[in-house]
């Protein structure tokens, strides 16, 4: 039978960290009011996560990047505005620059107590936020086909939104310190290229019938299909502070994905490489973020960034153009050229003195990343 094309829909999940406005610290005891003012105001779209200090909120369905802008324009305004009656403010950073994990709680709700319960202390270090992206492909196994070939292209992704260089006061060396902490839970990673939509189907039955987990939602991989949705969703990312760069990263995915429709309707496809070999360029871009290279299979060989999205860039030109965000993915070469929010979390901290300022130099980062956070959504 042959497949339909897909809508390609979108929606975007992202996840927040409430911090002082003045200090900068990260707030270890939100008042429970503030998550509740803040769905009086933007509904179901937002919620708590894990850990206290933790806000989610997701787009609607979004039929292109356009709609997609405008809701997150809406959604961080409306925590913005609310958090600020607290004397708080989100910041769309994956890691907190001086938070400690050990003076925060979890959200007292029964999915959250039982992973604490499961997973102890590594549930409980998840100090960490992300950015998810859904693609609308309503065919079953056309969104198993392209979860395999489009593995290939998340450390590129990641690449572009690395914004974790810090933990608990220390600069890691890394761009995106958050997968570290990440990788520490089961059923995360890369996943591994499944056969069909019934493999996939069984592998959920076995861990569901064991009492592994509830349903599809319990698998934390870096791309999965979702559970509740018709979607291809990508977890891989971190959280960008700058909403553009949110934006060109979701309009990308998207492209990507329909790029390699058009291969599949013309009998070709992406070749799909083995885990260990697209792990290796997940730790590339884990360590260094956008001054990346990473390896091209095909020539065996090192390549720079820059090189690799001008390459994508060209293989998605007609996709941009077919789903109206070529503005939005061309701006790839722009963070590429001054580097994601891990290099300017870096710089500020060091032009705010560095090491030899401590807890100064940590505020003004904090502290930039609370405009960052909120430019562009009034």
């Amino acid at each position: 039978m042959a497949v339909s094309e897909p809508a390609f829909t979108m929606g975007v999940e992202e996840e927040y960290l409430l911090v002082d406005k003045v200090t900068g610290e990260l707030a270890s005891d939100p008042p429970e009011s503030l998550v509740d003012e803040c769905a009086k105001v933007l509904g179901e779209q937002v919620s708590n996560e894990f850990l206290r200090a933790q806000v989610e909120i997701g787009t609607r369905v979004c039929k292109d990047i356009s709609e997609v802008r405008e809701e997150l324009k809406r959604l961080r305004s409306g925590v913005i505005g609310v958090a600020d009656g607290y004397g708080l403010a989100p910041i769309a950073s994956s890691t907190h620059p001086f938070g400690d994990w050990r003076n925060q709680d979890y959200v007292q709700k029964e999915r959250y107590e039982g992973l604490a319960r499961d997973m102890q202390a590594v549930a409980h270090r998840l100090l960490i936020c992300g950015m998810h992206v859904h693609v609308g492909i309503e065919d079953e196994e056309l969104r198993i086909d392209l979860m395999n070939q489009v593995r290939y292209f998340l450390p590129h992704l990641l690449c572009l939104t690395t914004s974790s260089p810090f933990w608990q006061g220390r600069d890691t060396g890394l761009k995106s310190y958050r997968l570290t902490v990440f990788d520490a839970l089961p059923r995360t990673g890369l996943p591994e290229p499944i056969a069909s939509w019934s493999e996939y189907q069984r592998m959920i039955q076995h861990m569901t019938s064991s009492g592994r987990i509830h349903d599809g939602s319990k698998i934390w991989w870096d791309l999965r299909p979702s559970s509740h949705y018709p979607t291809l969703e990508m977890r891989i990312c971190d959280v960008c502070p700058d909403m553009e760069g949110a934006l060109t990263v979701a309009a990308l995915f998207q492209c990507i994905l329909r790029m390699l429709y058009r291969l599949r309707i013309g009998n070709q496809r992406w070749r799909e490489y083995p885990n260990m070999l697209v792990q290796e360029n997940r730790w590339l871009a884990q360590r260094y973020g956008s001054s990346s290279e990473l390896v091209d299979f095909g020539k065996r060989s090192l390549v720079p960034l820059a090189d690799l999205i001008d390459e994508v860039l060209e293989l998605t030109a007609e996709d941009a153009e077919a789903l109206g965000c070529t503005a939005e993915v061309q701006r790839a070469r722009l963070i590429v050229q001054r580097g994601t929010a891990a290099e300017r979390q870096l710089s500020v901290f060091e032009a705010a003195g560095g090491a030899a300022a401590g807890d100064d130099a940590f505020r003004a980062v904090v502290l930039d990343l609370v405009e960052q956070t909120a430019a562009g959504t009034s």
